[in-house]
């Protein structure tokens, strides 16, 4: 079941620029009475017109539209021929992960999400579908594939580290061997970045963070173009039951509609931020798209329209980060990205949490790693706050050394 069944296509002869697609993902002429905003459709089933013939609409865990028009929204942003809205993003990769069967082989980027990193150990192990990690996914060469390897998985830029991987390459790479490539593009959205234009296969998403922009939902997607693999997932989506709800589509359309000038507005903020952290005194290291080496400077700019909006820090030794988090005035300390509001966490105590102590320093995690989701409040704001929280964290190690050395 595709999305041209049950409404036209945008006119191909008019095509929007991405900004505009943000505003027009659920089109009002596509829309029921001509409504502006796309109405919530809350009905579980639907009246059919005999026994022999079902409609477009039957039941809502099949099919919702107010569902269908999110997901026309997300595919249009992605270029994607179809998509599917899912309760979460752990269940878009939870679907996406039932394609493969016990003597499959998987290669994932070692730095990926906490949550997709337990996926792989406590679902994919015990059901027998071989993986490895690899620590630095731009090494990925022949020699890693064997006879069985059926997909590569990776998140670029990556949490929380920012690496970024070469999309386009590591395709072409896993076609040579029959995988496909499955990107998690959450930091980046449809709007900044498009995989399946570069040559991915599947793409899947937190809907929750970017494009749902205020931290008031739970959704996950996912992208792609291939249709028996499309019509797969749709089986899988439907039998497993882990779908968008109404109100939830109606409210990530609303979100999607400020997408554009969320990211952008971000965006700014996040150049000004990086330049006041990288000379804050008490900073040692700022992570962002880019950051790593000339050459993932380039891969950036080249597959990308920009850094993102979510960089990560690295504190100097004896820096107190409790002291950093509790002297905040504005930013909050909270897992989950991409709302209005800025926040920051530790990734080793709480989304990387499922990482065991030794593959965390081996990706480059360590506790002195704060994450932060920047958000679009002034950035004079932003980095005043930040600065104090930080300066009085460096201060307060400094008052314990004096207090030591009078003892």
């Amino acid at each position: 079941m595709t999305k041209d069944q049950f409404e036209k296509p945008l006119d191909p002869e008019f095509p929007l620029h991405d900004d505009s697609l943000t505003v027009q993902g659920a089109p009002a002429r596509h829309n029921e009475y001509g409504a502006i905003m796309a109405p919530i459709f809350l009905s579980t089933t639907y009246r059919l017109e005999d026994i022999n013939q079902a409609g477009p609409y039957e039941y809502i865990r099949t099919q919702n539209p107010t569902r269908q028009k999110a997901e026309d929204a997300v595919a249009r942003l992605d270029h994607a021929d179809h998509a599917l809205g899912f309760a979460s993003g752990m269940a878009a990769i939870a679907t996406v992960f039932e394609h493969f069967h016990p003597g499959d082989h998987i290669l994932s980027s070692a730095n990926i999400y906490g949550g997709t990193y337990r996926f792989f150990l406590d679902i994919l192990g015990p059901r027998k579908v071989d993986y490895d990690f690899i620590t630095d996914l731009s090494t990925l060469s022949d020699a890693d594939f064997k006879p069985n390897t059926k997909a590569v998985f990776l998140e670029t830029p990556a949490n929380p580290t920012l690496r970024v991987y070469d999309i386009a390459k590591i395709a072409e790479l896993a076609h040579r061997h029959g995988a496909l490539l499955i990107v998690d593009n959450t930091f980046m959205t449809g709007y900044l970045q498009k995989p399946l234009a570069l040559g991915a296969d599947v793409t899947v998403y937190s809907a929750t963070k970017f494009y749902g922009g205020h931290a008031d939902l739970n959704a996950g997607f996912i992208t792609l173009n291939d249709t028996d693999l499309y019509n797969e997932f749709f089986f899988y989506q439907n039998t497993l039951g882990a779908t968008l709800s109404p109100f939830d589509s109606y409210t990530l359309l609303r979100g999607i509609r400020t997408l554009a000038i969320r990211l952008d507005r971000q965006q700014e903020n996040v150049k000004a931020v990086i330049g006041a952290l990288e000379k804050h005194p008490a900073v040692s290291q700022v992570l962002y798209p880019g950051w790593y080496s000339p050459d993932e400077a380039v891969i950036q700019k080249k597959q990308a329209k920009g850094l993102g909006a979510v960089i990560s820090f690295a504190v100097k030794p004896g820096v107190d980060l409790g002291v950093f988090f509790e002297k905040l005035q504005m930013i909050d300390l909270a897992v989950s990205l991409g709302g209005v509001e800025s926040l920051v966490c530790r990734p080793t105590t709480m989304t990387h949490a499922p990482y065991p102590k030794d593959k965390l320093k081996e990706i480059g995690v360590r506790d002195n790693l704060v994450r932060f989701a920047v958000g679009i409040e002034n950035k004079d704001d932003i980095i005043y706050d930040l600065s104090q929280a930080l300066t009085i964290a460096q201060e307060s190690d400094e008052v314990l050394d004096k207090k030591v050395d009078i003892q």
